[in-house]
């Protein structure tokens, strides 16, 4: 599974997990999330110019080349709310295009964002990846993997300049309320996914 736009972003991608997490991105000027919690989970956000940094970090008990798996299976979209389809468009060496539809409802208003992000694989290091077309003014960012004594660290990190058409209330809600919840659902899934991943390894 992949995040990307993330948000991915959003994930990430998202990779799934930073496109749906980033989609939506802005609002406030600066806010941390950072009580330790499952998978020792923190987000923090903070405003950069006329967008917005993101960064999140989980610790999940897979190996580095199983979580790297998991990050490049860009069409797996079930652990990753709002995200409804998910296509590889391009392939060229370690630079892959996917296009993303995401489809939320914030504070019951519906909202449908559609994206294309290519991504540079680094194997079993991590991600690049930036919006090259899609309903962000711009999105940008990284995916990092270092194996640590609990499993692997799993480091975000992206720049949004949000649509300024989405209302800030919106944009607040989302970010205060569902990022966490989706960088949450992306270590569970890492882990729920463990055995299949180790298959795909050996």
């Amino acid at each position: 599974m992949s995040i990307a736009d993330s948000l991915s972003v959003l994930g990430g991608s998202i990779v799934r997990g930073a496109t749906l997490l980033c989609l939506l991105t802005g609002g406030q000027s600066c806010f941390a999330i950072a009580e330790l919690a499952p998978y020792d989970l923190q987000v923090f956000v903070e405003k950069s110019g006329v967008g917005f940094k993101v960064q999140a970090s989980y610790v999940t008990p897979v190996s580095q080349c199983e979580a790297y798996t998991f990050l490049t299976d860009y069409e797996d979209v079930k652990t990753i709310p709002g995200i409804v389809e998910s296509k590889v468009r391009r392939r060229n060496g370690h630079k892959v295009t996917v296009e993303r539809l995401i489809e939320e409802r914030v504070l019951l208003v519906p909202i449908q964002m559609r994206s294309e992000v290519e991504f540079t694989e680094l194997p079993n290091q991590g991600l690049n990846f930036i919006q090259i077309k899609g309903d962000n003014k711009a999105y940008s960012g990284t995916w990092r993997l270092q194996t640590n004594e609990n499993g692997v660290l799993v480091r975000y990190a992206s720049i949004i300049e949000p649509d300024s058409m989405i209302p800030n209330g919106i944009i607040e809600y989302f970010m205060r309320y569902s990022i966490r919840k989706s960088f949450e659902m992306m270590a569970e899934g890492m882990e729920r996914s463990r055995d299949t991943l180790r298959l795909a390894c050996k």
